[in-house]
């Protein structure tokens, strides 16, 4: 029932037009993973590589969070990845307001279906997008406690790849994650 509850979600996002994104998408990207994971992870929006493939994760930022994945034991296959934003915007740019509050409803609608133990936000997207936060920095490497959920922000695998200083931040809290996850044994 919740693989049903979850591909009919899947088509309705794909066939959004809610936001004016729809026009220069080449795919939506719903997300993927198990319908049942008990980790997810939420990004920003797709880029373009995710937006030719309809793919969450699979460009260079998508590359090097498979690297941070492999350094905690975390199969890609368990998680669930996502972003708040569903449709690529146009020269990679931030999302607007409107444009998360358009796809903001398939996010949480995801989250009740999934029922995740721990969400990993990455970067400030999520963050805001979730917890009305907006310096990651000031809550990154700790998890808050919300609604029965444990989330952990930190930064986005785009932010670790362009700048050392957050990449060894990054990598640091994926230790913490770590050890969170094997704490709730969840891996």
């Amino acid at each position: 029932m919740i693989f049903l509850e979850l591909e009919k979600l899947n088509r309705i996002i794909r066939n959004c037009k809610k936001c004016e994104l729809w026009k220069t998408r080449t795919n939506a990207v719903p997300g993927e993973g198990p319908q049942d994971a008990r980790i997810m992870f939420v990004g920003m929006a797709p880029g373009r590589t995710e937006d030719i493939e309809g793919r969450p994760f699979v460009g260079p930022a998508g590359k090097f969070l498979n690297k941070l994945l492999e350094s905690t034991g975390i199969k890609r296959s368990e998680v669930f990845l996502t972003s708040p934003l569903k449709c690529f915007p146009p020269r990679n740019r931030k999302p607007l307001p409107k444009e998360i509050e358009a796809c903001k409803p398939y996010l949480l609608k995801q989250i009740e279906i999934i029922r995740p133990q721990i969400i990993i936000l990455l970067g400030e997207v999520a963050l805001e997008t979730l917890l009305k936060r907006k310096d990651v920095s000031n809550v990154r490497g700790k998890p808050i406690e919300k609604d029965g959920i444990i989330y952990f922000p930190t930064y986005h695998p785009a932010a670790g790849m362009r700048f050392p200083k957050i990449r060894e931040k990054l990598l640091n809290d994926f230790m913490k994650l770590k050890k969170i996850i094997q704490k709730l044994q969840l891996s």
